[in-house]
């Protein structure tokens, strides 16, 4: 990765190992420059949604990164938490928050090796553009228990491109609702400043 670590170089990101580089390389410098720099607000989207649909534990956070999501549930009462994610450099950042029960690195874009009795699956980020597509919404899947609430933050450029509503219908969940929300608060400067994400929130099917 010879780019800034910033948010145009994860929107261009391409593969694994450039993802793995630029959070490796970010990690240490993304609370400040990226989720106080530009306010960055879907996390606390995500809590508030959490505590609106009675969010229960366990939790997985995917796309964990820094643990700005672990924080927000952990204050509020929802635990326990576990964070999944593919960059170790920014697990470790998490780590040292001490809001998780486990911490886990792996790629959500394959099968994930953990129990299937998460309550509630969140994330914050991941579904975006350079990142994750609707095909890993079957691995989260995977590992959710009967009934379990999801509250994903699908980008909303990326959604529409990417076919997320074709990809929802054909999934055995219920009680689907989404909700566009800005990404960034009013702190934020630069081209993405107005960008929008498309909270979805459903259950795995009973």
């Amino acid at each position: 990765m010879t780019r800034s670590p910033d948010l145009d170089a994860a929107y261009a990101l391409d593969g694994d190992a450039d993802a793995r580089q630029l959070y490796a390389d970010w990690a240490e410098s993304y609370d400040a420059t990226f989720v106080q720099a530009m306010d960055f607000r879907i996390p606390y989207h995500v809590r508030d949604l959490c505590l609106e649909h009675s969010a229960q534990g366990p939790l997985l956070d995917i796309g964990a990164g820094t643990g700005i999501v672990g924080e927000l549930l952990s204050a509020a009462g929802l635990t326990p938490v576990d964070a999944l994610d593919l960059s170790p450099e920014m697990l470790a950042v998490a780590e040292a928050k001490n809001v998780y029960r486990n911490l886990i690195a792996a790629d959500v874009t394959r099968p994930i090796p953990l129990a299937s009795d998460y309550q509630t699956i969140v994330s914050s980020g991941t579904f975006t553009h350079g990142h994750v597509g609707p095909s890993a919404l079957t691995h989260l899947l995977d590992v959710a228990a009967p009934g379990a609430l999801f509250v994903l933050s699908i980008n909303a450029e990326h959604y529409a491109a990417h076919g997320f509503d074709a990809a929802l219908a054909a999934l055995p969940i219920t009680d689907l609702e989404t909700r566009d929300v800005p990404i960034y608060g009013p702190g934020a400067t630069g081209p993405h400043r107005g960008d929008l994400t498309r909270m979805t929130i459903f259950r795995k099917a009973a």
